[in-house]
């Protein structure tokens, strides 16, 4: 068997991404899986939100992308106060990768490549994209087994997710035709009923690509990344980290042979 890859991903910035990825990460440990969480991020934001300081680290997962030969991702991945949850960091060098890889054959599976030295040696591994559709999420979307979609439950949070369908349906066609989607629901304010009604528009456009589970709005997750912990530590008992909890049910009832075609 061989990890999962998930990318969380939308080109859109402030929809949860890192939150997604750093809270579902912990409540799959909690579940007793082996968790890798690969900083794409130019602006470091999981390796923040996880309590390291960006520029500390002499290598990073640019290195690894720039060059694989001589930086091999074990080399850079590090632990973090959750048991079972490592991470491969990010900082501003980052910022960089785009303009070197895109000259090089096969600029697209640099990711790839770099990830198929240890993705036997975990159960999930999930890549924090940046808020773009350019050459790191590129990357991480050839990576990918499936993607989840952060959407803020605002009406112009809708507005990119066309776009970004476009480029998924493009990778699969041209590089990565394993690749499945799923959006989850953000931010959602329960007090609004223009976030309702984001809601019922989300369930009757893209009906089973949906999760069940939705993340509520809760000053909380702020808090949380101030500590350097996600809120499953911060705040076991709260809403948002039972939310984070349902979402790893969730994903781990698709299991490991539902729907990956290896």
């Amino acid at each position: 068997m061989r990890a999962i890859i998930y990318s969380i991903a939308n080109q859109k910035g402030g929809v949860g991404k890192t939150t997604t990825s750093l809270c579902l990460g912990a409540a799959l440990t909690e579940k007793g899986q082996k968790v890798l969480l690969v900083d794409l991020d130019p602006q470091a934001g999981l390796t923040t939100s996880l309590g390291f300081n960006p520029d500390s680290f002499d290598t990073t997962i640019y290195n690894a992308l720039i060059n694989p030969e001589g930086v091999t991702l074990k080399n850079i991945i590090k632990e973090t106060k959750v048991n079972k949850l490592l991470f491969a960091p990010s900082n501003i060098d980052l910022a960089g990768a785009e303009g070197e890889l895109i000259g090089e054959i096969g600029w697209d599976r640099n990711l790839k490549e770099v990830l198929s030295a240890v993705v036997k040696e975990y159960d999930f591994i999930l890549v924090d994209c940046p808020p773009s559709l350019g050459v790191l999420t590129t990357n991480a979307l050839i990576a990918s087994d499936r993607v989840i979609i952060p959407v803020q439950t605002e009406y112009l949070a809708l507005r990119g997710l066309k776009h970004l369908n476009e480029i998924i349906a493009k990778v699969k066609r041209k590089g990565n035709s394993k690749l499945t989607a799923k959006i989850l629901r953000t931010m959602h304010d329960i007090r609004t009923v223009h976030s309702k009604e984001v809601v019922e528009e989300l369930e009757k456009i893209f009906h089973d690509q949906n999760y069940n589970t939705i993340i509520k709005r809760t000053i909380k997750f702020a808090d949380a990344t101030l500590t350097g912990e996600s809120i499953l530590s911060y705040a076991k008992n709260s809403e948002g980290a039972m939310a984070y909890r349902n979402l790893a049910r969730e994903v781990l009832k698709n299991g490991k042979k539902t729907d990956i075609k290896r």
